[in-house]
């Protein structure tokens, strides 16, 4: 590092308010006077906008919920699919050793994307009704399987040292 490539750090010149009248910033320390803010703990919640309807009241309710554990699928399209052999069947182990997904316990959905020329027999989570279709249409079959559950680990009270 040289010193031409030195960066100013942040806050390097933070002023020192309320230090006195040669200071410029001494007795109400660039806070005005009187009135909420200048107070110690002074100031409005946030979101308050003086009065008027705040921002949070004026845009419409927010419908619906969102899952808490949503189940986040692997897509892989028919394009995709159409690159293994034909005959060969395609489950979450075979995935997971050609390295198409992370491991054997990610849930896995076949999107319709592209086309299918080879039979193969899918056992998969999930597919898309027209992914369904194409895999039907060359030949092949899908069955949706239920996930493996990833094996449970000994918590570290339990573990048997």
């Amino acid at each position: 590092m040289k010193i031409h490539e030195l960066t100013v750090t942040k806050k390097a010149n933070s002023k020192r308010v309320g230090r006195g009248i040669g200071s410029g910033t001494g007795k109400t320390a660039g806070r005005g006077t009187k009135g909420q803010n200048s107070r110690s703990g002074g100031g409005v919640r946030p979101g308050f906008e003086g009065g008027q309807n705040p921002l949070a009241k004026r845009l419409p309710k927010k419908r619906g919920f969102r899952s808490l554990n949503p189940t986040n699928y692997a897509a892989i399209n028919l394009a995709r699919l159409d690159e293994l052999k034909a005959g060969s069947t395609v489950t979450n182990q075979s995935l997971a050793q050609d390295g198409w997904v992370d491991d054997v316990h990610t849930p896995v959905k076949i999107l319709g994307k592209g086309t299918l020329t080879k039979k193969l027999t899918v056992q998969l989570q999930a597919a898309s009704a027209t992914a369904q279709q194409a895999i039907e249409k060359a030949g092949g079959s899908f069955v949706a399987t239920a996930l493996a559950k990833r094996p449970k680990q000994p918590s570290a009270r339990n573990r048997k040292s």
